[in-house]
């Protein structure tokens, strides 16, 4: 049978590893790579630095990456796209140009009889007050309205500026697995569980570490994508077990096992 992929966190406009320009070159072909064997294709957030549209207008760039979604969409491949804290401001273009619906909070679905919990992660599970408080101003429609009133040669670079020193002032911990009760992530699955809803597999990004949890009722399992910057990393699901990948180079995720 056809697999499902799953990836996120590509951060297109930004320096990783490698480039920026050829990154996108290598999503791209990443995403030659999977369609092929694709019945379907997720991706979880933050596919941009940066992200908004105009009325009229979109952020300059990322042809590459748009024009392969265009193409595999025109194909019948189903794509299917979440945003993210970085591109949280999607109004439609990618609904009416590319024919990918749009996610703006985690579904819960089942795909060949598992249960799948997907969505970015921003927000989600105890603590980042601060964050949570910031992303519903920049949900909220006034904020969105005003924003727009920038000309994108000011507003874009703004928010590039402010992504940035964000990144930097990301703690050097944070950039390690902390344990499950310290991980918001593993933290807000198990109260999800706690709470009843036991998926087979909690699938998010926005953590920028490949992650493969088994959680603990000893049955779910949190599922990080990881990032694109550096790990290359994404999930595929087989129909029966969804497993971690690195593309165009080696890696680890971080797992456990339980008794």
């Amino acid at each position: 049978m056809k697999k499902i992929f799953f990836a996120s966190d590509f951060h297109l406009g930004i320096d990783g590893r490698l480039p920026a320009r050829e990154r996108e070159r290598q999503v791209v072909r990443w995403l030659d790579a999977v369609a092929p064997e694709a019945e379907a294709i997720y991706l979880v957030g933050d596919l941009f630095e940066f992200w908004f549209e105009y009325q009229t207008v979109v952020p300059k760039g990322f042809s590459r990456f748009l024009g392969k979604l265009a193409e595999l969409r025109d194909g019948g491949l189903p794509i299917y796209a979440f945003t993210g804290n970085h591109d949280l401001w999607m109004f439609g273009y990618f609904e009416q140009e590319l024919g990918i619906p749009v996610y703006r909070r985690p579904i819960q679905i089942d795909l060949h009889g598992k249960s799948f919990f997907i969505g970015h992660g921003d927000g989600l599970g105890p603590g980042d007050h601060g964050y949570k408080l910031m992303k519903q101003v920049f949900v909220h429609p006034l904020s969105q309205w005003l924003f727009q009133w920038f000309h994108p040669d000011l507003g874009t670079p703004l928010a590039g500026f402010s992504s940035q020193k964000s990144r930097e002032a990301m703690p050097p911990e944070e950039r390690y697995w902390l344990g499950e009760d310290q991980e918001w992530l593993a933290q807000y699955a198990n109260r999800k569980i706690a709470q009843g809803t036991a998926p087979d597999f909690f699938v998010f990004g926005h953590r920028h570490l490949p992650i493969d949890w088994l959680l603990k009722n000893g049955r779910s399992r949190y599922i990080n994508l990881g990032e694109w910057m550096f790990a290359c990393s994404y999930a595929e699901f087989d129909g029966h077990d969804l497993h971690l990948r690195f593309f165009e180079r080696a890696g680890t995720p971080v797992r456990n096992s339980r008794p």
